[in-house]
Formats: structure tokens, C-alpha cells, sequence
């Protein structure tokens, strides 16, 4: 309940805080991609899942935040595209099995042990074959002003995703220093770990 009403504030005003153009990860990643179906966890003010829908994709949304979904469907709507947004716990969530040809998390940050459950439901989610992609803040974003959490605990590394994926042929496994120019919330130099897994 206390994420829920942090998001619920940070969302709360008039501008998309992150920006209303997909990430630049996930947008170099589902271009290469055939159109399907997809999940898109953690997904806030809808940027990523809209650019999506535009591409053709069958989009399932899911965040915990009621203003964020208001403002992901108004974007949807800006943009003449359809988006099945669902409010509640991702943790929680009831995950369902070998539905999804892609699944798309960008900067959405949890402890450890949290992550080997959750990175295992969105698998069981994924078709064979399917594709994860994924953006986070890694380790070495501790310190820096650009985004992300600044608790050691709820940042990435590349040897936690090899581990939590251990399963995936790995695409593309990486940290890299980038230029961050996303809304308000997300601008400079930033540290990440972006990848791209096939089950």
C-alpha cells in the first residue's frame, strides 16, 4: 500500500513524469519483433504499452497504480490505440501460462528474493519461444541523480539476471553506462542492465 501511494503521488500531475515516448531499450528491442501478444509489467503511464498497440501488438498492462492506468488509457486514446490495462499487486498477480509472445519490464525495481518469484511467473507467462525484455538500473546507479531506487538492495546486476534466467538463451546481456532523457524523473547519465532473453 505505501509503493501504491507513492505512485498514485508521483503520477498524480498533469504531465507524463517519465514522458509519453517509449523508452529507447524497448523500442529498438519490439521493432524487431512480429506483432503478438504482450505483457507489460510495471508499466505506469502507459508509453511503452501504447507504442506497442501502434506497432500492432495485443497489449495486456498491468501496475498498481489507479492514475497511472487514467493517464495510460488517455494516452491510448491520443494516440487511436487499444490497451487492456489492469490495476493490482504484480507480486499477486495470477500469472497465465504460455500466453505471451513477448513480455516487456522496464525500471520496474524489487528486492531480491521478490525478483527470482516474479522473474519466474513472467516465464511461466511467455509462449516457447517468447521474448523478455528488459531495462533496469543496475548497482552502479547508486549514487547518481538520473532515475531509479537508491537502495543497493533494489538495484540490478547482470549476474542476478543470468541467475533469475538461467533457463532463457540470452540475446543480449549487458550493463552500460547511457543518456537518460525520459520526462522529469529520468534525465542524464545513468547505469543499466538491458535484456533481451528468449525461452
Amino acid at each position: 500500500m505505501l509503493m501504491k501511494n507513492f505512485w498514485d503521488e508521483r503520477y498524480s500531475i498533469k504531465d507524463y513524469v517519465y514522458g509519453t515516448s517509449p523508452n529507447q531499450f524497448f523500442k529498438e528491442q519490439i521493432e524487431k519483433l512480429k506483432a503478438g501478444r504482450i505483457l507489460m509489467l510495471g508499466e505506469g503511464e502507459g508509453r511503452n504499452a501504447v507504442y506497442a498497440a501502434k506497432l500492432g501488438w495485443q497489449v495486456d498492462a498491468i501496475d498498481s497504480s489507479t492514475i497511472a492506468k487514467e493517464k495510460a488509457l488517455r494516452l491510448a486514446a491520443q494516440n487511436h490505440a487499444s490497451i487492456n490495462y489492469q490495476v493490482g499487486d504484480i507480486l499477486s498477480y495470477n500469472f497465465p501460462k504460455d500466453r505471451y509472445d513477448a513480455v516487456g519490464i522496464i525500471f520496474l525495481h524489487m528486492n531480491e528474493y521478490e525478483c527470482g518469484i516474479f522473474y519466474m511467473n513472467c516465464s511461466k507467462a511467455l509462449k516457447k519461444g517468447g521474448k523478455i525484455i528488459l531495462e533496469l538500473f543496475s548497482k552502479n546507479q547508486l549514487g547518481k541523480s538520473s532515475g531509479g531506487p537508491q537502495d543497493l538492495e533494489l538495484l540490478c546486476s547482470v549476474e542476478q539476471i543470468s541467475k533469475n534466467f538461467s533457463i532463457f538463451n540470452h540475446e543480449l546481456l549487458l550493463e552500460e553506462n547511457i543518456l537518460l532523457s525520459e520526462g522529469e524523473f529520468h534525465q542524464g547519465e545513468a547505469s543499466v542492465i538491458r535484456f533481451v532473453g528468449i525461452k
